[in-house]
């Protein structure tokens, strides 16, 4: 078992008291050049980390913890197809989708590049016409139906890449609740919709439900069973189920037992973004995601922006006592991008044994939350300024925003650097005593009262275009894996969730039957008889 050594150890938690009894502000009255020194670039994002909690010596100590763990090897080791993923004896090569060591893996990699092209000949087609529904018209609409990793990340990416980039309108089922697909289908014409089912098994319940569903949508709107296969396709590896369902083999996409499925966007899964947005954009997604993948393999300890990130949440967390990691886009643009985060990180490093199967007594991945710009500041940020609970953040923004109103952008980037900077300096006692003072009410003092140095790193780029989107979600990526190595947990699987998918199925049965009911625990019974008893036909 990997451990961070015991002098590292001492150094970090000294550290971490030392700089506890000063403020971020202190640390840039100490250094005239913090700014330029913690900042870094790569892939067209700019990192500033300089509001961090942090200064040289203790981020010295951090990377010596991140090359006693040798993370660069890790990672090689990671895009090469090692099998880090224990429990399944599974590599996890998502970087492959996007050419990253396709030398290397030649064999894999061309199934890759002849799923590529497949995916490419479609999306043309429909853009150009040469395919079309069942009754000669265009399509106009494409729906997604999948869960999880099968949503989430494309979902993020269409909406992010929307207006300007659109070709189809995007659209995504993933609650097994009714309402969720009947709402998305109310206002589309059978006619002129395009449907992509989206499960590696082709057994996920909720999606299974929903595309029985989506079917039964399509024949109601004069769709035949025979021409069912214009207008549904699939990203499986269940070709029998999906033939039975009225698909035709050869409109089915591959998906890899060694992509999992919160890293599956680069893969066909992301066949509504090429539909939504351009095969030039995804490629672009690719490409960006690619060139965060070299930086990630080529540049040093102190330089490498996603081992920087995971090093950043390992010090808050482990050391500064942050509770949670709040991540705030100023852009309407990556308005769902906190929600994919929250699977890609929680589902990866929510663990609670090491790689050995030993218990671990310190959390792990912090709890990930957050929500677009402004709205966020007239709902929680009051929490974060005077809430006593510890936190990290990452503020991120486009420096443009494409033709929009000047003005309204400006104000936009104004309350990102004023969210930012209050984070850092806070009001102090003397200014709450004076604003106390100045309203003739002195004992007000301490309502005003804030404490900043709240530790954040700012994150931009030029603008959200394809490329600066795929090179965001790639650092991203790779800060899990990293301080999943930090951790020594294993980031590619995910038992907790597969245990309530077990139980869902067994639940399902006694919804069904009334059998069985009374080997539930007493209050899942209780639950069990009032549903049973309110849909009574």
């Amino acid at each position: 078992m990997t451990e961070i050594g015991s002098e590292a150890a001492v150094a970090l938690t000294a550290a971490a008291s030392r700089l506890q009894a000063m403020t971020v502000s202190d640390l840039f009255e100490q250094d005239a050049t913090r700014v330029a020194a913690f900042s870094r670039k790569a892939a067209g994002l700019h990192l500033d980390f300089s509001k961090q909690r942090l200064d040289q010596d203790a981020l010295n100590t951090l990377l010596g913890v991140a090359k006693q763990f040798d993370l660069s090897g890790a990672f090689k080791q990671l895009t090469e197809g090692a099998p880090l993923n224990i429990t399944e004896r599974r590599a996890a090569l998502h970087t492959l989708l996007r050419g990253t060591a396709a030398e290397t893996l030649a064999t894999q990699y061309s199934d890759v590049r002849d799923c590529l092209a497949r995916m490419r000949l479609l999306v043309d087609a429909v853009h150009s016409g040469g395919r079309r529904g069942h009754s000669g018209s265009l399509f106009s609409d494409v729906v997604n139906i999948g869960i999880g990793g099968s949503d989430l990340g494309p979902r993020m990416v269409c909406r992010a890449l929307d207006n300007e980039h659109r070709r189809l309108r995007a659209h995504f089922i993933s609650n097994v609740d009714p309402h969720d697909l009947d709402t998305v289908l109310a206002d589309l014409n059978p006619a002129t919709t395009l449907i992509i089912v989206c499960s590696k098994t082709f057994t996920t319940e909720e999606t299974l439900t929903n595309a029985l569903r989506a079917r039964q949508w399509l024949t109601a709107g004069g769709v035949s069973h025979a021409a069912l296969a214009q207008h549904v396709l699939a990203v499986t590896t269940n070709l029998d189920a999906a033939a039975e369902f009225g698909i035709d083999i050869d409109q089915c996409y591959p998906m890899w037992d060694w992509v999992g499925g919160r890293y599956s966007l680069w893969s066909a899964i992301g066949l509504i973004i090429a539909l939504h947005s351009g095969w030039g954009a995804f490629e672009a997604l690719l490409a960006g995601a690619n060139a965060m993948d070299e930086h990630a393999l080529s540049t040093p300890y102190a330089d490498n922006m996603p081992m920087l990130l995971a090093l950043f949440e390992l010090w808050n967390t482990h050391y500064l006592g942050a509770e949670t990691h709040v991540v705030l886009p100023y852009s309407q643009r990556l308005e769902k991008l906190a929600e994919f985060l929250q699977q890609l990180t929680m589902e990866s490093n929510g663990k609670r044994v090491n790689l050995e199967g030993q218990t671990i007594s310190a959390p792990t991945a912090p709890v990930l939350w957050g929500s677009a710009g402004t709205i966020g500041q007239h709902s929680y940020y009051q929490l974060l300024h005077q809430g006593n609970r510890e936190f990290s953040a990452d503020l991120i923004m486009p420096l443009t925003n494409g033709d929009v109103d000047l003005d309204a952008h400006r104000k936009l980037a104004a309350n990102a650097f004023a969210q930012s900077r209050a984070f850092m300096i806070g009001r102090s006692t003397e200014d709450a005593q004076a604003l106390a003072a100045s309203r003739q009410q002195p004992e007000l003092a301490p309502h005003f009262e804030m404490p900043g140095s709240h530790p954040h790193s700012l994150l931009w780029c030029d603008a959200i275009t394809p490329a600066t989107l795929g090179a965001l979600i790639a650092a991203y990526e790779h800060k899990t894996f990293f301080l999943s190595r930090l951790l020594n947990v294993n980031a590619f699987d995910q038992w907790g969730v597969e245990l309530g998918k077990v139980i869902g199925r067994q639940i399902r049965g006694i919804l069904e039957t009334g059998d069985g009911i009374d080997a539930l625990d007493p209050s899942t019974a209780a639950a069990a008889r009032a549903w049973i008893t309110a849909n009574r036909a």
